[in-house]
């Protein structure tokens, strides 16, 4: 009688892999050194609540830009643009109409998106540094409307009077209470990222980071989920341009200038291109670590960049991946 092979051989049996402690800390690390910043905030309230604010809005941005540039790897120079399609939008909204925030929130995100749809439909053909300049126009074409527009914009002088953040009849006037759904806001933008990041929306990003011709022969449609990811990128965009203005109460064409773009990618690449934590200490450490060298006074900007240089010589994959390093090798 043949015996087949099954009944010779034990099944094998697969046992999961257990995640040493190191792991858990290297994941949990960056997040427990924001939480720390933020909470320190929260207790001092007053000018360091506002500088870790602004970061948190940045945060918001840089997340966006993440989709597009860490995620799918592609280039975006104008991704302030879209930022300041929901700004102006939610001051012109809330200022000259007395709408709310959320609805003008939503109004300016929803035209945001709309532009990213008619701008990147044709854009997202170009590649390499033909998209970056394309994209870099974006960026300035949209600034240079700011400053002409007078007659809705007001030009350089800028538009003032923009109400706090209303919740449910609550203005967040405090910095604190700025501070608390500031925090929320960003905590819920890292859950999206994250869930999207392992969706099959992400995986088809990590297909098209890889080789888009490859993503091709897989049957993924390249120009669709390129067009998905600057979509998504201008959403997030828009949402921190209006969480802005109702912050500082003010929007001029300087907020959403050239300055907005190298400032978000030094926090994307400090913080880790790639990651769901990297944009958020990004923007925290490249909003928090000119405060520490004010006392320099003149040395300020020298200490500032000579940080930053050393931050990205000894963690080139960001302040992520040096905390990642901490990680071990899974044991069987």
């Amino acid at each position: 009688m043949n015996s087949s092979p099954s009944t010779i051989l034990p099944k094998a049996v697969s046992v999961p892999a257990r995640v040493s402690p190191r792991r858990h800390l290297a994941q949990a690390a960056p997040w427990l050194a924001a939480a720390a910043v933020v909470g320190y905030a929260l207790v001092v309230g007053g000018y360091p609540a506002t500088v870790v604010g602004f970061a948190l809005i940045y945060a918001i941005f840089v997340s966006g830009l993440n989709i597009f540039m860490g995620l799918t790897a592609q280039v975006s120079f104008g991704q302030s643009a879209f930022a300041a399609i929901g700004g102006y939008g939610s001051a012109i909204l809330t200022t000259q109409y007395d709408w709310t925030w959320a609805p003008a929130m939503l109004a300016g995100l929803a035209a945001a998106v709309a532009a990213a749809f008619v701008i990147g439909y044709p854009t997202l053909r170009l590649k390499g540094h033909y998209l970056s300049m394309a994209t870099l126009a974006i960026g300035l074409i949209a600034h240079e409307i700011a400053v002409q527009w007078e007659s809705v914009t007001l030009g350089y002088l800028g538009i003032s009077g923009v109400p706090p953040i209303d919740i449910a009849g609550f203005e967040l006037s405090s910095d604190r209470a700025t501070l608390t759904m500031l925090t929320v806001c960003v905590l819920a933008t890292a859950f999206a990222v994250a869930r999207i990041r392992r969706s099959r929306l992400g995986r088809a990003f990590a297909g098209l980071a890889g080789s888009e011709d490859a993503a091709r022969a897989l049957g993924i449609d390249v120009a669709r989920y390129k067009l998905l990811s600057f979509l998504l990128a201008a959403g997030f965009a828009s949402f921190s341009g209006s969480l802005f203005v109702h912050v500082v109460g003010y929007v001029s064409p300087e907020v959403f200038s050239l300055h907005m773009v190298i400032l978000s990618f030094t926090m994307l690449y400090v913080g880790g291109i790639g990651t769901v934590v990297g944009p958020v200490i990004g923007a925290l450490v490249v909003s928090v670590l000119p405060e520490t060298f004010r006392a320099l006074r003149d040395y300020q900007d020298l200490a500032y960049g000579a940080a930053l240089i050393l931050l990205l010589i000894f963690a080139p994959r960001g302040l992520a991946g040096l905390f990642a390093a901490l990680d071990t090798r899974r044991k069987p």
